[in-house]
């Protein structure tokens, strides 16, 4: 080794050491505050025999807001967006983001790696994540049976397939024992421990920062895996855990570690000490600092510098809740919180402890009049007192009269309540649930309650949104920088071949923090006014050339309704416009009259309908008219006939009455002069033969 790599490798370790004891100050921090999240508080141990109760305001805090932040920022299928550049990045960008939303963070556990952070940023400060290009070898052994000579020399002539049996089978085919060789590259990302990521206390970001790292111990057989070499590796000193060290300690509290880890004596199996440092180090002597990227494995000797090349970035991104003006450190809850939670603490120690001897009164015992001294000492249910005879039992046994304050330590409670709140502005709206649902409020007063929780927690998640833009630009640029090929993947239920190559590393990521820090039904709302504010526009202004809302945008907003009623899968109920289909379907409505003359055509046309209406109702009416003539003319003749026929019938009648009665009295006459006749020739019958009895005397003078 030079004396030049000495020397930097000697500066590399000063920069270490300054880092690490500036993380043993703040590991004090971290392990208290884990330790009051988990309960355990062994500042304010409790008295022997005393209430040993811990109030978990931390950790209810921390439950409250957590699920709004992560439903935020992980609740759409659209955690980021790449903002193109330029007007040729517009592709790239738009399948940029649907490759890493995807691909990147299924494949990568992205949802609980930011889960992770988040909760690390609201216990500790800071939540790292770490991300870097994961390239795999893998190698697979399988059996084939049946295969013919012609696929037997297919699969040997792949590159990656080594034969290793070979056996012809009595049918003629072959079996075969075969090696895959399996080179795969995916990006990777991981929340790391506080005390495992190393900062410069004079750094305001990590970009700016002069000295990071991420320090772990990896077993021998780990570090041979990742390429370095054996006999190197070997002849490194193994980790051994200080039962001094901060950073021990700190992991030990965060996962109930032991001090020293059985290796069961190999040495395969030794943990070494390895340092991923990010250095800003002038090492080509032009003054000039430049970012470099050197492992030491095992000690800061130059020996021990086993990898050392320029970088662009340190591959970190910083997750904070509540960022300090001017340093890298945030705050987190736990700083508001500790005070409270600890005042609570014993307060509720204390008034439980009284409400104990309320229960369990002390005696006063006149030792010498009692029998059985052990009834007293150790009292049991239904134990009899024995007092000796002649002795008042009023007087030789009482009870200790303890007051109880049990009233004003839950006043002191309530307040302190309140002054939690006032810290932190969490309260029970924080995590999405209205305060009307809780208590009878006016709602006036539950909209001011929501919306001043709400607030903090949107706070929050805007300054998470700061340090995810980092990850995800660092993601942008592994990918682009990493994948050699076009890979086929599956995006918006399609597969389709993507090249990262071609895309612009330099795109901005933006954080889809638009909705979701409030209550559902309050994103919902927005999101209505907003869609119908956009068809409103669509509807006046028509889609052609729309200066306030494309296509695009209304999908975006039903999309982004939809994601705040709690579905994901959008794809699912809506199909995202082609841009080209779009344009073709303006551009035939575009040739369609417009709205102005299908209104004035309707009109004409209704005029015409009506018109064409109102004669043919005329004509209706005139046609009904002589209808109605004709069929009164009709009725008349009928009447007309009728009646002459009636009249016809009636004179006939009356002649013939009248004939009749004409008949009758000619018969009548008839009868009569009949009658007559047959009287008067009965009278001249009777005459004649009067005379014939009595003639006549003849005179003779005659």
């Amino acid at each position: 080794m030079s004396k030049d790599i000495e020397a930097i490798a000697a500066a590399v370790e000063t920069f270490a050491a300054d880092a690490i004891a500036w993380n043993g100050e703040r590991s004090t921090d971290r392990i208290q505050a884990i330790e009051y999240y988990d309960g355990t508080m062994r500042d304010t141990p409790s008295d022997d025999g005393r209430s040993s109760i811990v109030s978990r305001d931390f950790r209810a805090a921390t439950k409250k807001v957590l699920p709004a932040i992560v439903r935020t920022i992980l609740g759409s299928d659209r955690v980021v967006e790449f903002e193109p550049v330029g007007r040729e990045d517009e592709p790239g960008a738009a399948q940029s983001t649907d490759f890493v939303n995807e691909v990147v963070m299924p494949e990568s556990g992205g949802e609980s790696v930011i889960h992770d952070a988040v909760h690390d940023a609201l216990r500790v400060r800071n939540g790292i994540i770490k991300y870097w290009w994961d390239q795999k070898k893998d190698t697979k052994v399988t059996r084939h049976s049946g295969l013919t000579p012609e696929e037997v020399a297919v699969l040997a002539s792949v590159d990656s397939v080594q034969v290793l049996e070979q056996e012809p089978a009595p049918d003629g085919t072959i079996s075969l024992k075969l090696r895959r060789t399996i080179n795969d590259g995916r990006v990777a990302m991981a929340c790391i421990p506080a005390e495992e990521f190393f900062i410069d206390r004079d750094a305001r970001c990590i970009e700016d920062a002069y000295f990071c790292a991420h320090n772990q111990q990896l077993r021998r057989s780990a570090l041979i895996a990742m390429g370095y070499d054996k006999d190197r590796v070997w002849d490194l000193p193994a980790w051994q855990r200080k039962t001094n060290d901060q950073q021990s300690e700190e992991q030990t509290r965060r996962d109930d570690a032991t001090d020293g880890r059985s290796t069961d004596n190999r040495k395969e199996l030794d943990e070494i000490d390895f340092w991923e440092c990010f250095v800003r180090i002038d090492e080509d002597g032009d003054g000039i600092a430049e970012l470099r990227r050197m492992v030491f494995v095992g000690g800061w000797q130059a020996l021990n510098l086993f990898e050392d090349e320029e970088t662009d970035e340190a591959p970190f991104a910083d997750i904070v809740i509540e960022r300090r003006p001017h340093e890298w450190l945030g705050r987190s809850l736990f700083d508001d919180i500790y005070e409270v939670q600890r005042v609570k603490t014993v307060l509720t120690r204390s008034t439980l402890d009284n409400i104990y001897w309320q229960n369990n009164p002390q005696p006063i015992v006149a030792r010498d009049t009692i029998e059985n001294m052990d009834s007293v000492n150790n009292p049991g249910f239904g134990q009899p007192i024995v007092i000796k005879s002649g002795m008042d039992a009023t007087k030789a046994v009482g009870f200790n009269t303890v007051p109880f304050v049990g009233a004003q330590s839950f006043e002191m409670l309530g307040y302190m309540d309140n002054m939690l709140k006032d810290r932190t502005g969490i309260s029970d709206a924080s995590g999405g649930l209205p305060p009307d649902a809780l208590q009878n409020v006016t709602a006036k007063a539950s909209a001011l309650y929501e919306q001043a929780a709400i607030s903090q927690v949107e706070l929050m998640v805007r300054n998470v949104a700061v340090g995810l833009r980092r990850l995800f630009r660092g993601i942008l640029k592994l990918v682009i920088q990493h994948q050699d090929k076009p890979r086929t993947v599956r995006l918006r239920n399609t597969w389709v071949e993507v090249d990262p190559r071609s895309w612009n590393a330099d795109m901005d990521a933006m954080i889809n923090v638009g909705l979701g820090a409030g209550t559902r039904e309050r994103d919902m709302m927005a999101m209505q006014v907003v869609t119908g504010v956009q068809t409103k526009f669509l509807e006046s202004l028509g889609a052609a050339n729309n200066p306030f809302v494309t296509p695009e945008n209304l999908y975006n907003g039903a999309a982004k309704l939809f994601q705040a009623a709690g579905i994901r899968n959008i794809d699912m109920f809506l199909t995202k416009p082609d841009p080209q289909a779009v344009q073709a379907l303006i551009a035939q409505k575009a040739q369609q009259p417009s709205p102005e003359q299908i209104k004035a055509q309707a009109a004409i046309q209704v005029k015409q309908v009506e018109a064409q209406v109102h004669t043919q109702t005329e004509a209706a009416k005139a046609a009904a008219n002589r209808d109605k003539e004709q069929s009164q003319m009709q009725a008349d003749l009928v009447t007309t006939q009728a009646q002459t026929e009636s009249d016809e019938r009636i004179a006939n009648l009356e002649a013939q009455n009248k004939m009749a009665i004409e008949m009758n009295k000619i018969a009548a006459q008839q009868q009569i002069e009949r009658e007559k006749m047959a009287n008067q020739a009965s009278i001249a019958q009777a005459q004649r033969e009067h005379e014939a009895a009595h003639p006549k005397p003849v005179n003779n003078n005659g």
